[in-house]
């Protein structure tokens, strides 16, 4: 084999190399990237949707009364297994559901119901959200397991891994 085809197999190795470390290093520390299985978050996130979470997002800032956001199970010991849901309730607040209607420290707040397609039914809590926590609901309120009806029912800040930002497949949309 002469030294060219040597140098350039070489020079495929190192870009091909470079490309896999730079993957592997963006989907560690810059991205989640997964698929979410169930509809729990019907209809801003359909069963089989591929979503990216920007793993920066909660760097410098945490997470927003609103934010969908990716995070692991907390009922899973093994800390595996990753969920998708709204964050409803910061740390320090107290969320109840009434009526399908969802309270805040007592009063009404609407925002968190702008995204849901159905009428919601059901009365939860009241649930204190503790310092360095979060409660989270699924947009598909009548058929989502959140916090509601978990074990542990508040996902802790260091669990929560990143903001999604989009699905991109089937199809491209933004994720608010």
């Amino acid at each position: 084999m002469s030294d060219r085809v040597k140098s350039e197999i070489f020079s495929w190795i190192k870009t091909i190399l470079f490309a896999v470390v730079l993957a592997v290093f963006i989907n560690m520390f810059v991205i989640v990237n997964a698929t979410v299985p169930t509809g729990s978050m019907e209809t801003t996130i359909m069963p089989n949707d591929r979503i990216v979470a920007l793993r920066l997002s909660y760097l410098f800032g945490e997470p927003e009364r609103g934010d969908v956001a990716v995070f692991k199970y907390p009922d899973d010991p093994t800390g595996e297994t990753l969920y998708v849901k709204r964050v409803i309730g910061l740390p320090g607040e107290t969320v109840e559901i009434k009526d399908g209607a969802v309270y805040i420290n007592g009063e009404l707040n609407e925002s968190v119901d702008e995204h849901i397609k159905e009428t919601y039914i059901g009365d939860y809590g009241p649930y204190e959200v503790p310092e360095g926590c979060y409660f989270m609901m699924g947009d598909n309120r009548n058929n989502s397991l959140d916090s509601r009806f978990w074990e542990n029912k508040f996902v802790e800040e260091d669990d929560v891994l990143g903001k999604v930002m989009f699905k991109y497949f089937p199809g491209f949309k933004i994720i608010k």
